[in-house]
């Protein structure tokens, strides 16, 4: 049993373990009013988490199953257009053989001519993260970038040492980022020096905006903290500080749709994701999810 229980562990290890960088593509989730800048966020299309199985249990180690439903005559905004259509769900249950099952959804517009390929791929991505494999997604901070002339970053950001194997973290070490960031996760303690006040304090009154159980996962996953005068350097009081104010602007985002939604659909969309009211929304991935998902229901809110 004891065996079996660090094989287990090994295995879950080196799922969780983030892409190359070679695999991680960039979407332009939402454009500002201008459309010159773009909010960008990572992902790796379902080849890669494919070929990570594949590479961890072999491919006669894991399998996964289907089953898809659809639910017809809803209503959508599409190019500010009120349409009549469906929706394709799709569920895939994955089987790591030895580890366990677990299941994830995706949904997508009926009259999307992609609407399978796309519902299938979200399914199985959500599975696999149940067993930590791209997880680290739902980690990263709001990003904006400028685009081009076809809506396309210019440049997209640098991953951070913590977004990248071991191996090429290592690689990289004789950069600032990959020094700070191994710091931080050292256990001899990140490097300690003098803090600035007014962004402790500025840090402090993002509470009552996230929740407590948002603000505090914050500050345990970004800065392995409990408390804001905690943080030990500020270098990582101005990281604490971008996560929480892009969760203050994800928190915004949701508020603003909930307007703007009937009351049942909106209540709907928290119990799916297990959260009780957005003063306890439990994580930056659920929040991100929250947006992703009221942003299908209310797409308008999208280009703002």
């Amino acid at each position: 049993m004891e065996a079996n229980t660090q094989e287990t562990a090994d295995v879950l290890l080196r799922l969780k373990e983030p892409f190359p960088p070679k695999d991680v593509k960039w979407l332009v989730a939402a454009t500002s009013r201008d459309g010159r800048k773009g909010r960008v966020t990572p992902y790796a299309d379902p080849r890669a988490y494919t070929d990570r199985l594949n590479d961890v249990v072999t491919a006669s180690g894991w399998s996964r199953q289907y089953s898809v439903h659809t639910i017809s005559s809803v209503t959508r905004v599409r190019k500010d257009k009120l349409i009549q259509t469906g929706k394709v769900l799709v569920t895939c249950t994955l089987t790591i053989n030895g580890v366990g099952s677990h299941s994830g959804s995706g949904e997508e517009w009926a009259d999307d001519e992609n609407a399978m390929t796309s519902a299938e791929a979200q399914a199985f991505k959500r599975a696999c993260t149940c067993f930590g494999l791209g997880r680290y997604f739902y980690n990263f901070a709001e990003m904006w970038v400028e685009l081009n002339d076809y809506k396309q970053p210019l440049r997209v950001p640098s991953l951070p040492a913590w977004a990248m194997p071991r191996s090429q973290a290592s690689e990289n070490g004789s950069s600032a980022t990959a020094v700070s960031d191994r710091q931080a996760r050292s256990s001899s303690g990140p490097s300690k020096g003098p803090l600035d006040a007014d962004v402790t304090a500025t840090i402090e009154r993002h509470r009552q905006k996230l929740g407590h159980l948002l603000y505090q996962s914050i500050l345990s996953t970004v800065a392995h903290v409990r408390s804001a005068r905690d943080i030990p350097n500020q270098q990582t009081q101005q990281n604490v500080l971008q996560w929480m104010e892009s969760g203050a602007r994800g928190m915004a985002q949701v508020r603003e749709i909930a307007a703007e939604i009937p009351e049942d659909t909106f209540y709907s969309i928290l119990d799916r994701h297990g959260v009780q009211s957005l003063a306890k929304v439990q994580s930056f991935g659920v929040l991100k999810k929250l947006v992703e998902e009221m942003t299908e229901v209310y797409p308008r809110a999208s280009a703002a």
